[in-house]
């Protein structure tokens, strides 16, 4: 049975290459599409503090951080839980590239030997509304999924918001997912009516639809250079 993870993170700025580090981690769990309440959630010390504008985003003070658990300490956790799950995130070569610098920094493989995929919202909204506003927010607003208590980023909070978005774009799927059962069931028996003993009414035109008729045909004739079939086929007739 297909499982999905949706996935987001918060970092202390944008760069994972110059520096920049995960401080949170947020894991919704979605089993034949749907919730499973079988979530993960990180607070992580990135060992630096954040950039100002980064703050002003997830709010996240650098006091708050300094007794969590490194990334070390958590990677076993987390890469357990997300062996083997199709992961779903939104702009995924920002999180992926901040998941791989952490394995990197500790010597391990990349994070697509854990995953057996990743899809990206943020493609799969680009290709469904070119040229529109794809943030997180706007597909909030754009699908009706409930947004009102996002004032800042949390990696959780994003993440759960984020699975009802991606079910809500690929709604046009749940076709697609037959139940086994449903596979099994018996066919529906129709009831088989003969038609045989129905006389239908024959309505008959009158003499003014007739003629109404007749001269439409003149119309269509004449307007052709009388190249119409019907008028065609009575010369070869006659």
């Amino acid at each position: 049975m297909s499982r999905l993870i949706v996935l987001d993170t918060e970092t202390t700025g944008l760069s994972a290459a110059t520096g920049d580090r995960i401080i949170e981690i947020g894991c919704v769990e979605l089993v034949a599409r749907k919730l499973t309440g079988n979530n993960r959630h990180f607070y992580v010390n990135p060992e630096r503090d954040s950039h100002e504008d980064a703050l002003k985003v997830h709010g996240i003070s650098n006091e708050f951080l300094r007794d969590k658990p490194k990334f070390a300490e958590i990677a076993d956790d987390l890469m357990e839980y997300l062996r083997g799950a199709e992961i779903i995130i939104h702009n995924a070569p920002f999180d992926v590239g901040f998941l791989n610098k952490e394995l990197e920094l500790l010597g391990r493989e990349g994070f697509h030997t854990i995953a057996a995929s990743v899809t990206d919202t943020l493609v799969m909204a680009k290709e469904l509304w070119p040229g529109k506003r794809n943030s997180l927010d706007s597909l909030c607003d754009r699908l009706g999924v409930d947004n009102s208590g996002r004032t800042l980023h949390g990696a959780l909070l994003d993440a759960e918001l984020l699975a009802d978005v991606y079910i809500n774009m690929t709604r046009g799927q749940d076709a697609l997912l037959i139940d086994a059962a449903d596979e099994e069931s018996e066919v529906t028996q129709v009831e088989v009516i003969d038609l045989r003993g129905i006389e239908l009414p024959v309505l008959r035109a009158s003499e003014q639809e007739l003629a109404a008729h007749a001269e439409v045909l003149n119309q269509l004739d004449k307007a052709s250079g009388g190249k119409t079939i019907w008028r065609t086929a009575e010369i070869s007739v006659a």
